[in-house]
């Protein structure tokens, strides 16, 4: 009897200790946009970003803006009993923050103004850590990218990659290059520009330093031109198919690249004239060459698709007044051209994602680079919502998760020059990471917000959605993020109903 009470109290202490260890790591709980001196993910499953299957449960331990360790999970660790703050992750699964590669900052669409904030919230908000912005106004962006830096606003770090238009001659490409290097260009976005120009422009480039983004466009200049010229990515597809062409492309005799009506649905049938003999020759050479190839797949969907495309679930809530306006069919606003489209030119572009698709997963099977962008404000597409579901394409283009996750994580890093401290769980990388309230390996299309497919909610229980992001060790509560997103539409669409 007297042994049987002895086991009974120290069940009843053992109790009191888990219960008082409870009590602290509440205590503890992280707070949303507030750095801690020690942060600690604790009984995580950890994936790090280089197509390595998940492991766990790991705490991650956090000192300021740098991972510090990564160590077994343990109850009693020492670096739980010193930590300031405590995200709890049992269940959950840990990845990188993820890098968009093809961003634009607008703070107005159709003339009407929308902030900043409603885009990093987004962002942010769909485990977005770092973007690099590939054409905006540069002197807004500059202090945005500052501001961030400082995290004196909640914002994604950012590369900006500024946008070079065409000059008449060499003198003042050169000179623009050295200009835009000086206000303060991480690497430049070039657009359409013809070879000569191309190739000189990307020569200054070089000797500033910068890396090149580059949206070929249907001109003379094509992948083989990048491939010379050591182009950084390319961004879309333009020029790798019209780089392996028997010819030039069958355009009609009336088309008009200037009519984007025209210049999108002819986009949709070039694929199909590709010689693959050729097509394996570039892919080869802008592997051997370094040239990354950041897809977008997302952008032009509603291309394929365009009913899915209008009437996206997260549009109700989230979709800002000014965005929907520019989306509405307008032949001022660049890519709002569906006021002819039409069942025919979907079926075409279902058939050229299955080309080009396939020309990705060669690409990345020869040992190429793969990122990721989803170049939203654009074409029925949001901040956001556009890169999770960038990752859904890549997945359909062929890839394991696990690939999606590294092209989305580690090769964006790669992309960026940034490899060795950001797109990695890894010790002496900065803290960018994302704390996913259930396994996106299973489902990809877990990592959406809740409360967007009523389906998938009643499916997964309490499971879903990306419940913090950690930018630079600061973590930021995803569903906050996204409520304040909320209330900022609903405030603008009730500001446009009264004017």
């Amino acid at each position: 009897m007297n042994r049987m009470r002895w086991v009974l109290a120290l069940m009843g202490f053992g109790g009191f200790i888990l219960s008082f260890q409870g009590i602290v790591a509440q205590e503890k709980t992280a707070i949303h946009a507030q750095r801690a001196k020690q942060l600690v993910i604790t009984d995580a499953m950890m994936v790090d970003g280089v197509a390595t299957p998940a492991e766990g449960p790991v705490d991650i331990i956090i000192r300021g803006n740098r991972i510090e360790r990564i160590a077994r999970a343990r109850t009693n660790a020492e670096h739980r009993l010193k930590a300031d703050a405590i995200i709890p992750a049992k269940g959950k699964y840990v990845l990188p923050g993820f890098i968009n590669l093809h961003a634009h900052l607008m703070d107005s669409r159709a003339g009407q103004d929308m902030p900043f904030q409603y885009q990093y919230n987004l962002w942010l908000g769909c485990g977005i850590t770092t973007i690099r912005d590939v054409g905006s106004d540069p002197n807004k962006a500059v202090v945005q990218r500052e501001k961030s830096a400082k995290n004196e606003i909640i914002a994604p770090r950012m590369f900006l990659y500024m946008w070079f238009a065409s000059k008449p001659d060499e003198a003042s490409i050169r000179k623009r290059i050295r200009e835009l290097k000086k206000l303060g260009a991480d690497g430049l976005k070039f657009h359409q520009l013809d070879r000569e120009t191309f190739l000189i422009a990307a020569d200054e480039a070089r000797k500033q330093g910068l890396r090149i983004a580059h949206h070929v466009g249907v001109e003379d200049a094509n992948a083989w031109d990048d491939i010379r010229a050591g182009t950084t990515s390319i961004e879309h597809w333009y020029g790798v198919p019209d780089a392996a062409l028997d010819g030039v492309q069958h355009f009609p005799p009336d088309f008009n690249y200037a009519n984007e009506l025209d210049r999108f649905r002819y986009a949709g049938r070039l694929w199909r004239e590709v010689n693959r003999k050729k097509l394996r020759q570039v892919l080869q050479a802008m592997v051997d060459a370094g040239v990354a190839w950041d897809p977008t797949f997302a952008i032009y969907e509603a291309c394929r698709d365009l009913q899915r495309a209008i009437t996206k679930p997260w549009f109700k809530d989230y979709l800002h007044p000014a965005l929907a306006a520019f989306f509405t069919p307008d032949p001022n606003y660049h890519g709002s051209f569906f006021f002819g489209w039409t069942n025919t030119d979907e079926v075409y572009w279902k058939e050229n994602y299955r080309i080009w698709m396939r020309a990705v997963r060669e690409f990345a099977r020869m040992g190429g680079t793969v990122g990721t962008g989803e170049d939203a404000g654009f074409i029925y597409e949001m901040f956001g919502f556009g890169y999770l579901r960038e990752l859904e394409l890549h997945e359909e283009a062929g890839f394991q998760p696990l690939e999606v996750i590294q092209h989305a994580t580690h090769n964006g890093a790669k992309i960026l020059g940034k490899e060795k401290e950001l797109g990695r769980i890894k010790p002496g990388y900065l803290a960018d990471l994302v704390v996913v309230n259930g396994n996106p390996l299973e489902n990809l299309h877990i990592l959406y917000p809740r409360g967007i497919n009523p389906v998938l909610d009643q499916q997964l229980g309490d499971r879903g959605g990306i419940e913090w992001t950690i930018k630079d060790g600061i973590p930021y509560h995803a569903p906050t993020l996204l409520k304040e997103v909320r209330e900022m539409v609903k405030k603008a669409r009730e500001a446009k109903k009264k004017s």
